[in-house]
C-alpha cells in the first residue's frame, strides 16, 4: 500500500497537537530551555512559550525558576480537554511515549530528585 507522499498528497499533519509535543517534550527533560523545546517540536520560540503557558493556566505543568533556569513538574493527573477523551488522564498519554512511569508529583519523565537529570 503506498503512502500518501508516494501517492502525491503533500499534506503534513501528525496525531498530536503542538501543545501534546510540547507536555512530552518537557517530560523527557523537564529543565530544559524553551529554545530546545521549540526546536525538537519544530515552532517558534514563541510558539513555545504560549504553549507552555497554556499548559500551566490549564494546570498540566508548574514552572519553578531554578537559579536562572525554569524546571517543569508535570501533572499526570490532568485529564483531556477533548468531551471524548475527557474521562482519560494526559499521564496515560506520557505513559505511552516515558521510559518510566509517570506518576503523581513527577518532575517530567523521572521522579523527583532522580539523579539522572
Amino acid at each position: 500500500m503506498a503512502t500518501a507522499e508516494e501517492q502525491g498528497n503533500t499534506r503534513n499533519w501528525t496525531f498530536l497537537t503542538n501543545h501534546g509535543h510540547v507536555l512530552l517534550a518537557i517530560a523527557r527533560n523537564p529543565t530544559a530551555r524553551l529554545r530546545d523545546v521549540a526546536d525538537e517540536v519544530g515552532i517558534t520560540e514563541r510558539a513555545a512559550q504560549a504553549i507552555v503557558a497554556d499548559l500551566e493556566a490549564g494546570g498540566y505543568l508548574l514552572r519553578t525558576r531554578v537559579g536562572r533556569r525554569n524546571e517543569y513538574t508535570l501533572n499526570p493527573a490532568g485529564r483531556f480537554r477533548h468531551p471524548a477523551e475527557a474521562d482519560r488522564q494526559v499521564g496515560d498519554l506520557l505513559a505511552v511515549f516515558a521510559e518510566e512511569p509517570v506518576s503523581e508529583g513527577t518532575t517530567g519523565g523521572t521522579p523527583a530528585g532522580d539523579a539522572r537529570r
